[in-house]
């Protein structure tokens, strides 16, 4: 058993044994129960995985090439028996990969022959940006790293060059330096189907004169050939299969609309540019202070500091909600980014036809409120955008009426223009009211991205997954779900969280702590319709790199096909913020029941090398 030392002060150190982990008594239990002599054989092992792990088809075969996984054990003291596994060699395999809270074969298993309405798609927002909305970089390279995490969806604002003759992508009227659209559209076809064949989405924001909007025609065109989509008529009467369109991409943007110019049309855009001037200098002064907070560092955060990385539930929104004026138009936070832009429009004297011809997915607003955005119209389908704010305020008095629209038609969910730090909001928001694309900022993180990088672990990791029933009015024309209603418990999720290793592995031995080794403590909860969210924890486990909790939560589900499964490791620190140890999200309809290790991830997304928690999941 190995020591580390940590340096109090010049003349004193303190040494700590580094225990090897140690299965809890349950686990041990559990070995003795299914084992004989101290070895567990092939048999034994089959008949625990039916049994206990609820892995009811498991094969003769299946238990042989878990044996064979072990291989890199057996130079080991407790692979001396060739007849099965000891105690040792069980644990081993308990924090192994193929014994994962999620399938280890990452296989698509969701129907994906159903309109792409009736799916969740991994989207984008502002794809081409590598920091924050006024003043970072754009580069193909965060669309690459997006296509490569399975994003669906990219989105890129187009603009005239300086030249005036050749096209950028930026975020308009900011600071952010501009990259060549033609160097987006190529990375995007070398990239777009590495981690999914299923179709990529890029929805172009578009504020170019229409001989810009041919060369985009000619570029897209001779960039993609064949993978191209194009649709059989201008407007969709329904929305094909992601089954359909595999290695397709797909072009959405709005319509181009002939206009004429006019002085009084004239005057009009200036007041647009004008308001979105001053929104963004707004919107700037106002990150200043977040700004500043988030140089203090990633790693430290209390409770407090916790719930505003999270945000607000949608519960605690609805009375702040319903304070706006109904008939009156929100101030800048509120506006939407293609309605502020819609000066660039009305330049167009003339449409392209090639460039018309592009479009698979028209994009727009019916004149009028949100009473004619979300019309359906039986005879053609469309795509909406709407900012998370515009959509807390319509929930309120047409949840459903949006839930119904969505079963036809996509809606996407961006963020305000008030997050210039490139932040995110609560995911469930969009999820329970049916819209298909909420649309992130992929280069940043926080608990909203984990959220949505765990929604989309589902279904192979493809991009696309399925909506539930509940959402696409499976039970006749009448009933429409609603995410508020005081529902039935359907089934209950038990969690018990037995201990953690691998942090002594991936971390340096002061990095939590110069003095001592860790604290460790997990937050284990459910993030889904109000009823279902809740965070719990166990106590913190002092001066511990392999910590046992042994702590047990039950979770009751009203909605379990829209839940998520948040886990986290924070190291308790009485003198400063707890520092971040992990985490991870998971679908909960698709957590295999029984002990499973579970792989935790650094506030990026990035997978740890070593770090694990082995937990058991039960429902009743």
């Amino acid at each position: 058993m190995s020591k580390q030392t940590y340096r109090v002060c010049f003349c004193f150190r303190r040494k700590f044994k580094l225990k090897v982990a140690e299965a809890p008594p349950e686990i041990k239990a559990l070995f003795d129960d299914y084992s004989e002599g101290g070895i567990m054989s092939p048999d034994q092992l089959q008949n625990l995985l039916i049994e206990v792990q609820g892995q009811e088809d498991t094969s003769k075969e299946d238990v042989q090439g878990i044996m064979d996984s072990l291989h890199d054990f057996k130079h080991l003291p407790i692979f001396q028996s060739r007849k099965g596994l000891n105690h040792e060699a069980f644990l081993r395999y308990l924090f192994h990969d193929l014994n994962s809270p999620l399938s280890p074969y990452n296989t698509v298993h969701h129907d994906m022959t159903a309109p792409l309405s009736h799916y969740f798609i991994y989207t984008g927002h502002n794809s081409y940006l590598t920091g924050n909305q006024l003043s970072s970089i754009c580069s193909d390279v965060p669309v690459i790293n997006s296509l490569q995490r399975g994003v669906r969806v990219i989105e890129l604002d187009m603009w005239p060059n300086s030249t005036k003759d050749d096209i950028d992508v930026l975020h308009g009227r900011t600071l952010t330096t501009p990259v060549k659209l033609s160097k987006c559209l190529t990375s995007i076809k070398k990239y777009a189907f590495m981690a999914s064949e299923y179709p990529v989405i890029i929805t172009l924001e578009d504020h170019l004169t229409p001989d810009l909007q041919a060369k985009v025609a000619e570029m897209v065109t001779q960039t993609f050939g064949d993978l191209l989509y194009y649709p059989a008529s201008e407007c969709l009467a329904e929305f094909p299969s992601p089954e359909s369109l595999k290695r397709r991409i797909i072009i959405s943007t709005k319509p181009p609309k002939e206009y004429l110019e006019t002085k009084i049309k004239e005057g009009k855009d200036d007041g647009s540019q004008k308001e979105t001037k001053s929104i963004k200098k707004n919107a700037s002064q106002k990150a200043t202070k977040s700004v500043k907070k988030k140089d203090r560092g990633p790693q430290k955060e209390k409770e407090g500091s916790e719930d505003k990385t999270w945000g607000k539930e949608i519960s605690d929104l609805k009375d702040e909600l319903e304070a706006f004026d109904k008939d009156e138009p929100e101030d800048g936070d509120g506006m939407n980014e293609e309605e502020i832009e819609e000066g660039d429009h009305k330049l167009q004297q003339s449409a392209s036809p090639e460039y018309r011809r592009l479009i698979a997915i028209q994009a727009g607003k019916q004149k009028g409120g949100i009473k004619e955005w979300i019309r359906v119209d039986p005879d053609k389908v469309r795509r909406l955008s709407l900012s998370e704010q515009e959509l807390e305020k319509a929930i309120i008095t047409h949840g459903q009426d949006i839930i119904r629209f969505t079963q036809r038609n996509l809606l996407r969910v961006f963020p305000k223009v008030m997050r210039v730090d490139s932040s995110n909001y609560n995911p469930l928001i969009g999820w329970m009211h049916g819209a298909q694309m909420v649309a992130f900022n992929m280069q940043g993180y926080g608990r909203s991205l984990w959220l949505m990088q765990g929604m989309f672990r589902a279904n192979g990791g493809c991009g696309f997954v399925k909506k539930p029933d509940l959402l696409q009015n499976v039970n006749g024309p009448h009933k429409v779900f609603d995410p508020k209603a005081n529902l039935p418990v359907k089934t209950t999720l038990k969690v018990k969280v037995y201990m953690g290793e691998g942090w002594n592995l991936d971390f340096h031995h002061t990095h939590f702590d110069i003095y001592s080794p860790p604290d460790f403590y997990t937050r284990v909860g459910i993030a889904g319709v109000p009823a279902d969210s809740v965070m719990k924890k166990t106590k913190a486990v002092e001066d511990d790199w392999t910590p046992t909790w042994n702590e047990e939560f039950e979770f009751p589900l009203t909605v379990p096909e829209l839940a998520l499964l948040r886990i986290e490791v924070h190291e308790y620190d009485l003198s400063e913020m707890d520092d971040f140890g992990g985490q991870t999200c998971l679908p909960v309809t698709e957590l295999r029941t029984g002990i499973r290790a579970v792989p935790l991830y650094n506030q990026k997304g990035e997978k740890y090398n070593s770090v694990k928690l082995l937990m058991r999941f039960k429902f009743v």
